[in-house]
């Protein structure tokens, strides 16, 4: 900067002269200290000073209401910032200097010059345009000749000199530095003026290497409704489109949601509302066209706008400063992929040495292109990177080649840092935090685009969703990554068949099964005709639909596939492999649906034995045998086996698994289960509480498992006889299964089911059975006629038309099911048993003890040889009979030796089916989570 010789010439006196109506003066406000002689003479250069220039800068008073600030125009909100600043530079004593620092396009000059004009009293209030060190001077110069207007003709470099003097020698003066590209530039001019007593307000996109100099104040985007009351004011005038707001404000359809795509940036906004009120674009039409053609809107302004001060132009500018680190550019170019907030900085790993990463990262973070949280996390405007995404071949930094590269490095290293193992808690946090970042990747890649890798990454993703509940979004991810396995790999790619059987798998999920069992299908058929029948996978694929058509109440087909796969498995696998145990622990759970315990418990006890001799015994699938032969017993009504092996694998989950993971949840609800089933409400309700309060907390209100256990907790107050606190959680429960799983699922129609159960308890028929109603029709329509679940639903009815004297109603119900029990699972399945004693009890109260007697009679007959004496079932078979005996007023000293209990007997009984969700069932009916019965193949297809 340059700077005046000392001169030895004797100060000028008198007056100031009058020049173009500007008066300069001297005295009043000089700051004190030492007085510099102004005096130089250039005699090379043929320059004469005028009087003027001899006065002491310290006798130079400034003219009145003398300003260069430019006008604010639209002016919203701000308040925070304005505060900031009335307190920074309200600060006593010498120089005080205060830096405004954020993003291009943040609003930082428009912030100072309000300020400046508004909040700031002193004398002058001087802008000036500090982009480079000339262009300092230059404002300098100009405050000189505006200070002394005699002093027009002489040149700059004079000028300045005379105005670091006279900023030296004086107070209550505002410098507004505008635009600081880098500190060097204006740190010549605090060091001279170091000893006067004005302000300087700095404005800079760099955001650090002010600690010596400045005092930093961030400057964010408006609030949301700071963005669209500055929108509104811009296009009001032109736009007839108003509504009013809550508030009584006008609003312009579509302007909230355009302010929230564009980041509530102020360069942004008003670019968008000049060219709006201009073009008469409404605020969707210029959404629209911002998704479609988003680089010429980024470079479009209003009719007599000003070019250079566009999204476009603005952040070019910045990113010529970082031309000499071109890793900065590659890094931003990556991150204009993922979510703008809480990027963690392991996505950049590998991307370069860790110095040059660092350096490049803190040169991006000093022109606040990029903000970093703590060493753990980067922040990007959304408007960054939709201007990184976007190619423009005038602009060095958008070439789609370089652009190409960053997307293909951002899915990289997504699916490099995206967990395998997505069903162990420990990955979870990971999950939670990356998931948001491939949302954003896959919402701004075109699926045409997709590559193996993103195919891969979705996969993991959607079987992340899965597990937690979310299926919908699951069934999203599993789309897309089968559909583009099948173009970019083929549609026989092992790949493709394992999107394929895990989108299937989520279809089913979902309880849609009409989706589900075709493709499991077609997956199967695929990897049997590519792969052969004996392929690993092709016996993984066979099992997972025969899991389908057994929770799709198709037993006739689920069990010979069952049985297929096991055969396949010991033949190819041998024996003891893994997937032959779990061949054969789901062969078991097929016979356990039967009511077949002879061959379902031996199979579970072997399998057992099995897992615990090649596994271990704390092993988890080892775990899920021994849950699974526990539900096994409770099943067929053995609950002194059952229940101690129910506490035993809950304190070994807990041990190996954890307190909170999902089967040890799984464990405590089933133990609670069989507790209940033993009449022991003393401990099944306490547990069933700490369950339900456990799958809050670990995996959220919408998970399916938390929804299943508020329904089960609704059920054990049900049979405890507190319905006051049963019935507004089965409400509860209903609401819940709509909203997160839908009309169909078989969750929701059982919530349904077991809500009319808890109002039929409650001796409400009137509500009971327009609910039982709705269910029925409901299974019929989503499961059909033979599914397990209609049938228990139509049973239900039937049985609450029997309590309503609706006799011609419940009948032909329950004769219905009767047969239908019959033809699917024969004569000594325990339902067909049961629905056996159903009939036989709604003959009874209607009267009919001819056809109701043999019914009970055959019911009990075929109970003691088909679940022996001791089963639950069979003794409320005997004292249904004996009931009937006494009602029908015969053999009455039989009936006493029968029945001791018989006020028991006439209450109605349905057999309850242990599924992770499922059907209604029982009057009361549960949402009963009974172990994992089946064991299902997912793949992510590791590379």
């Amino acid at each position: 900067m340059p700077l005046f010789d000392r001169s030895t010439h004797d100060k000028a006196k008198g007056k100031g002269v009058a020049v173009s109506g500007v008066e300069a003066s001297r005295g009043s406000n000089a700051a004190g200290g030492d007085v510099v002689n102004s005096v130089a003479v250039h005699v090379e250069n043929g320059v004469v000073l005028p009087p003027e220039a001899y006065w002491p800068a310290a006798d130079v008073l400034a003219p009145e209401r003398l300003r260069n600030v430019p006008g604010t125009g639209l002016f919203v909100g701000r308040r925070q910032a304005l505060d900031a600043l009335d307190a920074a530079l309200a600060a006593p004593g010498g120089v005080v200097v205060q830096a405004v620092h954020g993003l291009g396009g943040i609003g930082k000059s428009t912030l100072a010059a309000h300020w400046a004009i508004h909040h700031f009293t002193g004398n002058p209030r001087w802008w000036i345009t500090a982009d480079s060190r000339p262009a300092i001077d230059t404002g300098l110069a100009e405050l000189a000749r505006a200070l002394q207007p005699a002093l027009t003709g002489l040149p700059d470099e004079l000028l300045v000199e005379r105005a670091l003097q006279w900023l030296a020698t004086h107070e209550d003066w505002l410098i507004v530095l505008d635009n600081v590209e880098h500190v060097d530039h204006i740190r010549p001019l605090l060091d001279r003026t170091g000893t006067g007593r004005g302000r300087f307000l700095i404005t800079t996109r760099r955001a650090t290497g002010w600690h010596t100099t400045a005092t930093p104040l961030r400057l964010d985007v408006l609030t949301a409704g700071e963005a669209v009351d500055l929108f509104t004011r811009i296009v009001k005038p032109t736009h007839p489109n108003l509504t009013k707001d809550s508030d009584g404000s006008s609003v312009i359809d579509g302007v909230v949601e355009l302010c929230e795509q564009l980041g509530y940036l102020p360069l942004a906004v008003e670019q968008a509302g000049s060219y709006c009120a201009e073009t008469a674009t409404t605020p969707r039409t210029y959404l629209q066209m911002l998704a479609e053609s988003p680089a010429d809107m980024f470079t479009d302004t209003a009719e007599g706008g000003d070019a250079g001060r566009t999204i476009a132009r603005i952040w070019r500018i910045t990113l010529d400063q970082l031309t000499d680190t071109r890793l900065a550019g590659d890094i931003l170019r990556i991150l204009a992929w993922y979510a703008p907030n809480h990027i963690p900085r392991t996505l950049l790993d590998g991307l370069a040495p860790a110095p040059a990463l660092n350096k490049a990262i803190g040169r991006l973070n000093a022109y606040s292109l990029i903000t970093t949280t703590g060493d753990s996390e980067l922040a990007v405007h959304r408007l960054v990177q939709a201007l990184a995404r976007t190619p423009d071949p005038d602009d060095p930094h958008r070439q789609t080649t370089d652009i190409n590269h960053g997307r293909d490095h951002a899915a990289v290293r997504l699916d490099t840092l995206f967990p395998t193992d997505v069903e162990s808690p420990h990955a979870w946090p990971q999950c939670l935090a990356l998931l948001p970042h491939v949302d954003a990747l896959t919402e701004h890649l075109p699926t045409h685009l997709d590559t193996e890798i993103t195919a891969h990454l979705l996969t993991k993703v959607g079987g992340f969703l899965h597990d937690q509940g979310l299926i919908t979004r699951a069934i999203e991810h599993l789309e897309r990554a089968c559909t583009s396995r099948v173009r970019v790999l083929g549609e026989d790619h092992r790949h493709t068949l394992t999107s394929r059987n895990n989108l299937a798998m989520a279809y089913q999920a979902a309880g849609d099964f009409g989706r589900a069992i075709p493709l499991f299908e077609h997956t199967l058929n695929g990897s049997t005709r590519v792969q052969g029948h004996d392929d690993r996978d092709t016996l993984s694929y066979g099992n997972n639909l025969a899991m389908a058509y057994q929770e799709a109440g198709d037993l006739g087909r689920a069990v010979p596939l069952f049985e297929h796969t096991l055969s396949g498995s010991v033949r190819v696998l041998g024996d003891h492999h893994p997937d032959t145990l779990t061949a054969r622990n789901n062969l078991a759970g097929a016979y356990s649906e039967l009511g077949d315990w002879g061959r379902a418990i031996p199979l579970f006890e072997r399998t057992l034995t099995d897992r615990v001799q090649v596994l271990g015994i704390d092993h988890p699938s080892t775990l899920t045998s021994r849950n699974n032969l526990a539900g096994a017993y409770k099943s067929a009504g053995d609950l002194g086996r059952a229940i101690p092996l129910y506490e035993r694998t809950l304190t070994e989950r807990v041990q190996v698994l954890g307190a909170d993971h999902p089967a040890t949840l799984q464990s405590r609800n089933n133990l609670a289960s069989a507790y209940q089933t033993a009449g022991d409400l003393g401990r099944a309700i306490p547990l069933f509480e700490q369950v339900t309060t456990d799958r809050l907390r670990v995996l959220g209100n919408d998970h399916p498992d938390t929804l299943a256990s508020h329904n089960n907790l609704a059920t054990a107050y049900q049979t405890a006889g507190d319905l006051n606190r049963a019935i507004p959680r089965f409400e509860r429960a209903v609401t819940d299964c709509l909203r997160v799983l839908g009309n169909d699922h078989p969750g929701t129609l059982a919530a349904r089911n077991n809500l009319a159960s808890a109002h039929e308890s409650a001796g409400n028929l009137g509500r009971a059975i327009p609910l039982y109603e709705q269910a029925v029709t409901d299974c019929l329509r989503v499961l059909g006629n033979d599914h397990p679940d209609t049938l228990v639903s139509r049973i239900n009815l039937a049985h609450a038309y029997q309590a309503a004297g609706h006799f011609g109603r419940a009948i032909p119900l329950y004769e219905r099911n009767l047969a239908s029990r019959l033809q699917i699972l024969g004569s000594d399945h325990p339902d067909t048993l049961a629905f056996r004693n159903n009939l036989a009890h709604a003959y009874l109260t209607a009267g009919h003890f001819g056809r109701a007697i043999p019914l009970y009679e055959r019911a009990l007959t075929d109970s003691m040889r088909v679940l022996g004496n001791d089963h639950p079932d069979t003794l409320v078979s005997r004292n249904n009979l004996a009931y009937a005996y006494q009602l029908a007023g015969t053999l009455a000293e039989r009936s006493r030796s029968l029945s001791t209990t018989w006020p028991i007997a006439c209450r109605y009984w349905a057999p309850t089916t242990p599924t992770l969700w499922p059907p209604a069932t029982t009057s009361p009916a549960a949402i009963s989570q009974q172990g994992t019965l089946a064991e299902r193949s997912r793949s992510t297809s590791a590379l």
